[in-house]
């Protein structure tokens, strides 16, 4: 039963809806300046001005968990581990120790995003027309995702969960959420998949540039939310169509940045000491934005714990973990190249580079740098090592990544029983060409328009393999391939069935490289232990963070129902 602290927040959380101001308080980044307060009678929410303050106000409102979404999907993983330096909160987090009072969690920020949505969705007039186009339609589909998404942030972090999807306004509305039944994180997808489905292709507001965004990135692209959620729903023919049809949109397809980490020619690899050159891209869909000042509204404090500050002395409070490191360095990075007689294909050596963290792939080097800073008293206040890890913003916290979608897509196929597509996602890239030449006829006719991308949009010269982003030509790694029995089995079900899991296994370390840092890796490895009844694979998985194995950690996360924060 929800005790009376969780009645409080549903309270708490109906408070802004209630008043405009409060609604419409993002202040410098967004530029509103309304000072009028109106309560709910008055508030009908039938004016264009009235809509676009209140959409604004519920991104607002998405601030406040802005970036616990990325400390809860990357401090309880296995790719970073807490420093000295870091709070008490956060050591507790990644030990997963909730015995005591978190300020991490807060589950009334997150309903007050959600009864923020509920009040929208109930009091919006979807009635009204001008030149014969529904009004608001554009504003009412995005806050549907809105609300879709902070559940799923929601039920990931906490399990089982209420489901309210009326405005909590009164004490006696409280008492009627309060006694609801649990709904769970699969109860929550499908319930979600079926209410965005009618609005999948509903186009997004445009408010134009807000504090030097384009708004249209304010928006959660709703085609990719709902693959999300039938991935996490186990509906995974579904989850893959969501996706192609997202990345594949004949009007905005997806494509994947040219910017790749490399070594800048044959000779310089081969002579390492003589310099490289990385090149990296966040390729930001989506984001939240962020205040540069707390008298506007939230400012992120992701930099705050992942690098090297004035504000925090230079102590910084996470770092990359060995297992980072070591996942890292166990890729082979490889050139292939090309003479007017011959081709070739050269390998990156293990040993003898300038640093041991060019070992591998080259993406955690081209977001990670540690220096020290020499000739500091030894009673310094201030810490002589600096780190910086590029991809964290102070302006704004992602929350959709093109490269992420492609990879929940190759997860998504691959569970819907084409392994070969999968991998083809992370080798080489699916165009026309690399469809016939590297997926077998039967997969192939299996798949259907799944794998068929638009020839114009996606050709050989502009398509490529995920793992190439970090780890070269993979297209030539003759190191990194499908995974084959040994010995032929007796069926093509059983090769496919054999594939499945290894095949997720390299998405999930893809994942890992591309996305670290960014709040998926705990969730990525929650959905696949879900999904084999495993929980072995998560807790083995992190228990390893250091390098050695964590015993207790490992016991501790045996029970799933560890795997999730408490309630209050």
């Amino acid at each position: 039963m929800i005790t009376k602290k969780i009645k409080q927040f549903f309270i708490a959380g109906s408070v802004c809806c209630c008043i405009t101001a409060a609604l419409t308080s993002c202040s410098d980044i967004l530029e509103t300046e309304s000072n009028l307060v109106e309560f709910e009678k008055d508030n009908t929410l039938n004016h264009p001005t009235d809509s676009v303050y209140s959409v604004l106000g519920i991104v607002n409102k998405m601030q406040l968990i802005a970036d616990r979404t990325v400390l809860l999907g990357e401090l309880r993983g296995d790719l970073t581990e807490v420093t000295d330096a870091a709070s008490a909160d956060l050591k507790r987090l990644a030990a997963f120790d909730l015995s005591q009072p978190n300020k991490y969690n807060a589950v009334s920020d997150y309903y007050g995003v959600i009864n923020n949505c509920n009040y929208y969705l109930a009091h919006i007039d979807t009635t009204l027309q001008r030149r014969g186009r529904v009004l608001f339609r554009a504003e009412y589909a995005a806050v549907k995702a809105y609300r879709a998404w902070t559940y799923l942030q929601l039920a990931q972090a906490y399990g089982n969960v209420p489901l309210v999807l009326q405005p909590v306004m009164t004490e006696q509305e409280a008492q009627q959420a309060q006694n609801m039944q649990y709904s769970s994180l699969q109860d929550i997808c499908n319930y979600f998949i079926d209410d965005l489905t009618p609005y999948a292709r509903v186009e997004l507001p445009d408010f134009g540039v807000i504090g030097n965004w384009d708004s249209d990135q304010f928006f959660i692209p709703m085609r990719a939310l709902i693959g999300d959620l039938c991935l996490w729903a186990g509906r995974y023919e579904e989850a893959a169509r969501w996706y192609h049809d997202y990345l594949n949109d004949e009007r905005e397809p997806i494509q994947l940045s040219p910017h790749r980490i490399t070594w800048p020619s044959v000779s310089e690899f081969l002579r390492p000491t003589d310099g490289y050159r990385v090149t990296t891209s966040t390729e930001a869909i989506s984001i939240i934005p962020m205040e540069d000042r707390v008298f506007d509204g939230v400012v992120s404090d992701l930099e705050n714990i992942f690098c090297s500050t004035r504000e925090n002395n230079y102590y910084y409070q996470l770092t990359p973990s060995v297992a980072m490191r070591q996942l890292s360095a166990a890729q082979t990075y490889c050139i292939e190249y090309k003479t007017d007689t011959q081709t070739d294909t050269l390998y990156a050596p293990k040993v003898g580079l300038q640093e041991e963290i060019l070992v591998g792939d080259l993406r955690l080097y081209s977001n990670y740098n540690m220096s020290s800073v020499g000739g500091q008293d030894a009673y310094s206040e201030y810490s002589s090592l600096r780190q910086t890890i590029t991809k964290i913003w102070d302006d704004c916290v992602p929350t959709y990544r093109r490269t992420m979608v492609y990879l929940r897509y190759a997860e998504a196929l691959n569970r819907a029983g084409l392994p070969q597509s999968a991998f083809a996602i992370l080798k080489y890239g699916l165009c026309a060409e690399n469809v016939v030449t590297r997926i077998d006829s039967l997969e192939r006719a299996k798949a259907g328009s799944l794998i068929d991308f638009d020839a114009n949009n996606f050709t050989k010269e502009t398509t490529f393999g995920i793992h190439s982003l970090g780890s070269g030509d993979s297209e030539a790694n003759e190191f990194y391939t499908l995974p084959v029995p040994q010995q032929a089995l007796n069926s093509r079900q059983d090769t496919i069935a054999y594939q499945i899991p290894l095949v997720e296994d390299l998405i999930i370390n893809e994942m890992a490289l591309e996305g670290a840092f960014e709040g998926y890796r705990y969730y990525d490895l929650m959905r696949v232990a879900l999904r084999r009844n495993d929980p072995a694979y998560l807790a083995k998985t992190i228990a390893r963070r250091n390098g050695t194995t964590d015993a207790a950690l490992e016991s501790l996360l045996m029970d799933t129902n560890n795997w999730f924060l408490p309630l209050p």
